[in-house]
């Protein structure tokens, strides 16, 4: 099923403000259910696609994050179930009615809670919404309705601000990862496959006492959170330029059982070709949805909303400092390793950078990060090689473009280097692939020489030299990607030997 847009939508302001005009709950569930071609008289779970739909359809009518709606349902339903094997409304001990467990919620109908499926959504996500209007909850940085993370305490008042919810545990001041908000959080994470940032509070802001069951008394009320947070993924524009945030299949329709296109590169820019669309294959469950997208070579396919940014860049980097840099304060220095003391040059003297603010795979904490054995793109390689070789000149140069290698590649084309990236629509993609050790030789050297030169005659420059200790063009592994180790350790040695 394909995201269409609905006459209703145009009389409400999606992303911006949020739905404070009354809509008839009627019109509003029956052009939802239309949209997603679901028939409410039947009395049947729908398949995976169609309740996608419907949880994503109703959220977008309310401006809430689709990703927290239908996390929430997962978590309160337990696999996107409303009704029982006999056509009943699942009911539990406590009350809680159907797929968004809508417990004791004054000016809904009852029966039709358990009878009517999108009904029972729309409570969910209208109670939801109200959570995130109260003024008795803190608030996160400004409070944007899309970005996943505002919505925080919205989600535990969904529950109830109650001890159990605590975002610390009082007696001992861990976080408390079994408290309902955190519990939805790591949904998201888990069925969108979106990394989620993990907020970090302490025990003095949450008062209560833990045998009680009286509400929490919140003693900060607003928190200003420096750090990157995640924007919903459901409000990308056609012709909006998007980038991959990391390598990931490019597919010939909106299911992973489709045929692959290649990869798309972590930073390459995309342009969105128009509304996101449903899982095709409708019994795979799948929270998350596709964007049909097409690369600078025009080649057009699906991606999944989870690995797409609003920004049109490469991962947040920061940017080249020179002085003096401690750079075992990096979560993933290591003292002992061969890079160690290149990377302790490279990052004073501004060539390269740590990573801020990113997720540490083994230890899955926000850290900085170096990270020494990523593989290079072209046009990350063009950067390093330009801030040892051309800094100034590199700084000054004006873009043409809005192509985030315009100038690398402006200044590869000047001094002649045999790069396999450029400028053009059929070779921006190459500049996003990881880049070769051997064709790196031949960048390095023909800079170095002021002339192209061949590989071979690059390899052998770098042999002769001591840059590499490699007696053969095969131990030298030209086939090989560069990794950003490799990188700060040819500068190095260049440095030591030509400029020292």
């Amino acid at each position: 099923m394909k995201k269409i847009l609905k006459p209703l939508i145009s009389v409400i302001a999606i992303g911006t403000l949020s739905l404070s005009i009354n809509i008839d709950k009627n019109v509003l569930a029956n052009n939802i259910a239309n949209t997603c071609e679901y028939d409410s008289a039947l009395k049947v779970n729908p398949d995976y696609s169609t309740m996608n739909c419907l949880l994503t359809e109703t959220a977008l009518m309310y401006d809430v994050p689709p990703e927290i709606v239908k996390a929430i349902a997962e978590g309160e339903s337990g696999n996107w179930r409303h009704f029982d094997m006999n056509g009943e409304a699942i009911v539990t001990a406590d009350n809680g009615i159907g797929i968004m467990q809508i417990t004791n919620q004054a000016g809904y109908n009852q029966d039709r809670l358990k009878s009517d499926i999108v009904y029972n959504i729309q409570a969910g996500v209208e109670t939801l919404d109200d959570m995130f209007k109260r003024k008795d909850l803190p608030s996160i940085n400004g409070g944007e309705r899309d970005v996943l993370e505002h919505w925080y305490f919205a989600i535990m008042a969904y529950n109830g601000t109650k001890p159990v919810n605590s975002p610390i545990v009082q007696a001992t001041g861990e976080r408390n990862i079994n408290a309902y908000q955190e519990r939805v959080l790591q949904i998201i994470n888990k069925m969108e496959l979106i990394d989620v940032t993990e907020l970090h509070f302490s025990r003095e802001q949450f008062q209560y006492d833990s045998n009680s069951r009286e509400n929490i008394k919140f003693s900060t009320m607003n928190y200003d959170f420096d750090l990157p947070l995640t924007k919903s993924k459901y409000f990308f524009e056609a012709n909006q330029k998007v980038s991959a945030i990391t390598n990931v299949t490019f597919r010939t329709k909106p299911t992973t059982d489709s045929p692959s296109l290649g990869t798309l590169r972590e930073g390459e820019i995309v342009t969105v070709m128009g509304p996101f669309e449903y899982e095709k294959v409708s019994t795979k469950k799948n929270h998350f949805v596709w964007y049909p997208v097409k690369r600078n070579d025009g080649t057009e396919g699906y991606v999944a909303s989870s690995y797409l940014n609003y920004s049109a860049s490469t991962p947040p980097v920061t940017p080249p400092t020179t002085g003096n840099v401690d750079v075992s304060k990096f979560a993933d220095y290591k003292a002992n390793q061969y890079w160690a003391e290149d990377f302790k040059w490279a990052v004073n003297v501004g060539i390269i950078s740590g990573y801020t603010n990113v997720k540490n795979p083994s230890t899955g904490k926000y850290e900085n990060l170096l990270k020494p054995y990523t593989n290079l793109t072209e046009n990350q390689m063009l950067s390093i090689l330009l801030r040892y070789f051309k800094p100034s000149e590199l700084a000054s140069t004006i873009a043409n473009t809005s192509w985030y290698g315009d100038v690398n590649y402006q200044l590869a084309t000047k001094y002649a280097l045999p790069v396999l990236g450029a400028n053009t629509a059929s070779k921006q993609a190459i500049a996003g692939k990881d880049i070769t050790r051997g064709n790196f030789a031949r960048i390095l050297a023909s800079m170095h020489y002021g002339k192209t030169v061949s590989q071979s005659e690059a390899i052998k420059f770098l042999r002769e030299n001591g840059l590499t200790t490699t007696k053969t063009n095969e131990e030298f592994k030209p086939n090989d990607s560069l990794t950003r180790a490799h990188t700060v350790a040819f500068f190095h040695r260049y440095e030591q030997i030509f400029n020292n």
